[in-house]
């Protein structure tokens, strides 16, 4: 198959990665893949191309415009796809433009995001051939606000980006990195991974931090970039935490802050299904998080982690309490969490599942 996947820009979030990596697998398993941005660079740019896979930027030089997108209807024509995947909101409002022009491509939209659909995207919905959901909440949310008929609708989980390495966990490694940041053994490090948007809400788990008890010994590990940075940053000088909040900044891959960490906190108020919440989950942490859509499908609740009342801090900081001081619980909910997550969003089977309905997709379309 010709594989086209559509990104507007390939900066440092989840569903750039899911990006980047679908349309890797999709060359290594064989396929003919291309992998065009409307901007060029970003952070997860690859440096090299892997065999069999093409990437593209559309925009010469990068105009900070994430939503344009100079010849990518004649671009995309040139290639001739039987499949087109469009990731990001940017690149889904486009999916009808695409599905126009080019009848015989199956072209799909997708939904990885709790945010609002500008209207080009909603149309787009109605236009594509078919939908790919990551989460169950997302194909409920696509038919009953966007009224997308279920038949016209997968669901495919993220794949796990960086799960577990088959290495041994390194102790001293561990130990240097919490050493790093000032954490002490005694210290229970809580880590959220995400790109620092307003959405994300991290200024809610700083928040949440003022209000452990003062006796409990912690760190807040906060890693990413973003608009919503400094304010958090503010928030932490505010409240006198500069010492307990730690920013480490973006991470190419953050496997180890996952070995050096407790527990997984997340306090999103958008989602639709959360990628560090699954990693965490591959690399035994439990987790706590608010509700938000998506955000139960990433753990067992009570088993695996705590879903909290969206804006409870004070229910927050008192399960995460609860949970950091009984080391038998934390152990028995980090081992719960990692058998899920490796059952349910293992690479290779979300890859597979790609594979199989563009392969459903493209037969559909030949005998039609």
């Amino acid at each position: 198959m010709k594989i086209l996947v559509v990104q507007d820009y390939l900066r440092s979030g989840g569903t750039e990665r899911q990006s980047v990596l679908l349309a890797t697998a999709f060359a290594q398993a064989g396929h003919d893949t291309h992998l065009v941005t409307f901007r060029p660079g970003g952070a997860l740019q690859p440096e090299k191309a892997t065999s069999g896979l093409t990437l593209t930027s559309l925009q010469r030089r990068d105009s900070k415009l994430d939503w344009w997108a100079p010849g990518l209807i004649r671009h995309a024509g040139s290639i001739a796809p039987d499949i087109v995947l469009c990731m990001g909101r940017m690149a889904n409002s486009y999916g009808g433009s695409l599905q126009k022009a080019l009848p015989k491509a199956a072209i799909i939209s997708t939904l990885r995001t709790g945010k609002s659909l500008p209207w080009t995207f909603r149309r787009s919905l109605r236009r594509t051939r078919h939908v790919i959901a990551n989460s169950r909440a997302a194909h409920d949310h696509l038919t009953a606000e966007h009224k997308i008929a279920s038949d016209h609708i997968s669901v495919i989980a993220n794949a796990l980006v960086f799960g577990p390495t088959d290495e041994p966990t390194d102790s001293n490694a561990r130990a240097l990195l919490r050493q790093k940041h000032g954490a002490t053994a005694q210290d229970h490090v809580l880590l959220c991974v995400a790109m620092f948007r307003p959405e994300k809400n991290q200024i809610a788990l700083v928040e949440m931090a003022s209000r452990l008890p003062t006796d409990f010994p912690y760190q807040l590990w906060l890693a990413g970039e973003g608009s919503a940075l400094n304010a958090c940053r503010k928030k932490a000088n505010e409240l006198s935490l500069n010492d307990r909040v730690k920013f480490l900044g973006w991470l190419n891959d953050p496997r180890p802050l996952y070995a050096a960490a407790d527990l997984a906190v997340h306090a999103s108020k958008r989602e639709s299904l959360s990628n560090f919440l699954i990693e965490a989950q591959a690399h035994g942490l439990p987790a706590v998080a608010c509700v938000a859509r998506g955000i139960d499908e990433t753990f067992i609740d009570g088993e695996s982690g705590h879903l909290i009342p969206a804006g409870d801090m004070d229910t927050f900081s008192k399960t995460v309490t609860a949970v950091c001081q009984n080391p038998k619980i934390l152990r028995a909910m980090g081992e719960r969490g990692r058998e899920n997550a490796l059952a349910q969003f293992s690479s290779d089977a979300q890859i597979k599942a790609h594979l199989d309905l563009f392969l459903k997709l493209a037969s559909l379309d030949s005998t039609a």
